[in-house]
Formats: C-alpha cells, structure tokens, sequence
C-alpha cells in the first residue's frame, strides 16, 4: 500500500495574540496529525509569540515550531521562510485566524495521495457571522463557480490550501516579490502554477473555518483590498474578465455585512 504523504502546515502571523492560540488547538486536535507545524512570526508586538511559545509547551508532542521572520515586514517573505522551512511532501498554507476542522489533513492526504494534483483549496465557514452552516454552503458554491469560470487559472485561497512541496519549489524563485504590497500573493501562486502546467483541484471536504474581520475594513480599506485582485492579474497580463467574479461578490456583500458586524459590535460594547 502506498503510504499517504505528509502535511506541513505553514501559519504566517504579524499581532495574531487574539486569535492564534485557537488556531494551533484546532491543528492539535486533527484526527490525522499534521508532520509538523510552523508558526512564523514577522515581528510582531504583541504577545503573539507567547501565545504560541505556550501552546508548544502544552502540546510538545505536536511538532509546532515558532520560527521568526525578522527581516522585511510583509506575507510574502514571511510566508517564504515558513514555506522553504518546512519538510513535508503537501505544505498546508492557512491564516492565523484559520480554524481547520478536525479531518483538514486527512482531507488533504488524500488529494494529493493520487499523485496528480499539485494544489487544492478548499471553502471556509466565516465562525463570527450568523447561520455558519448556511454560509459554509453558499461559499462552497460560489467557489465551484469560480472554478468552473476559471479556466487554467483556478483560484487558491490563503486561509484554506495546500501545495505540493516539488510545486512549490518549481515556482518559487518566479512569484513575485509584491515589495509594495498590492497583490493577493495566494493568487499569484496559484498563476504560477498554473503557467508551469501544474494542476489546481478544489475540495468540497477540505473545510477551514476563518474570522470575517475583513468586513470590519472602512469601505476605502475595503476597495484596496478587492482590488488587489486586479492588480495581481495586470501584473500578469491576464485579462479575462471572468476571474473578475470574486470582486463582484465581495463588493456585493460587504455593505450589509460591514453594516450587520458594526452594529453587533455596538451592541456587545453596551453589554459590557
């Protein structure tokens, strides 16, 4: 029988205190372990690295690492050094506010056990919006439509995927730098991957869930980031106006549920 490869899970953090602790526990917790995790900090100020530092003292069977990315202030180069680090054959890439569920990695195993596959992502539950099961359901079809408008370029997204590491490697010295930081780098990997020949699946059962505090963004905030898509695709002279969808959808929806998240925050604040 062929043994299923191994998964290393890569968390990029920058002040991730509020939220990482409940990331490595959902990793912990896995019905299949991960190989190992590593956690990169890129100078952080908060207390993120003792949040961590405790989570390895309390699990030191866990294989958690905390490496720190001191250099350059950004994802990409934090995100490298975490990526190159890693020993796994599937290098797993998700959020600090990533919430995995519990057979995240044997979900992922298995798509790449077949030995096709160089990529895979998944949907993700937003745990701090209402009716999260019927969210979960309505992400997953919206991503199976953008995969079916794609193309070759099939999306991969950062709080939820996973690479094979020969693929990585393969694209690694052509990603781009994105040194002023206007890019959507899970996208621009998966553009590479894609001009290498390289094959994208996506996972209805490779579920993660993650925080919808990029609703949280003033609107101008908001914009910059949507269109980050545009601009990692004019980085690449693609222009076809389908992949456009995502910021079709995410301008659609932000302002009910900038408006639904402020309010309920009014209300929490006057509790207290």
């Amino acid at each position: 029988m062929t043994a299923m490869p191994t998964v290393s899970i890569v968390v990029p953090a920058y002040n991730e205190e509020a939220v990482i602790e409940r990331c490595l526990r959902a990793i912990v917790r896995q019905s299949v372990p991960a190989a190992e995790v590593l956690v990169v900090d890129n100078r952080s100020t908060d207390g993120t690295r003792e949040v961590v530092q405790r989570v390895i003292d309390e699990h030191p069977g866990a294989g958690i690492r905390l490496l720190r990315q001191d250099g350059r202030q950004g994802l990409v180069p934090t995100r490298n050094l975490g990526m190159d680090a890693a020993t796994g054959d599937v290098l797993g890439r998700i959020d600090a506010d990533t919430v995995l569920k519990p057979d995240w990695v044997s979900q992922v195993s298995r798509v790449f056990a077949g030995g096709v596959m160089d990529a895979v992502s998944g949907p993700v539950e937003y745990y701090d919006l209402p009716l999260r099961a019927i969210g979960q359901q309505i992400d997953d079809r919206l991503r199976r439509l953008q995969v079916r408008l794609a193309g070759d370029f099939v999306f991969l997204f950062g709080s939820n995927m996973a690479v094979r590491a020969d693929a990585w490697r393969d694209v690694r010295e052509f990603l781009c730098d994105d040194e002023a930081d206007v890019m959507h780098e899970d996208l621009d990997i998966a553009i590479h991957l894609a001009l290498g020949g390289r094959r994208i699946a996506y996972c209805s059962e490779m579920v993660a869930g993650m925080s919808a505090r990029r609703l949280d963004d003033r609107p101008r905030d908001f914009r910059r980031y949507v269109d980050r898509f545009e601009n990692t695709y004019a980085a690449h002279d693609i222009r076809d106006v389908r992949l456009r969808a995502p910021m079709a959808v995410f301008l659609g929806v932000y302002p009910a549920l900038h408006v639904h998240r402020r309010v309920q925050a009014q209300l929490r604040s006057l509790r207290t």
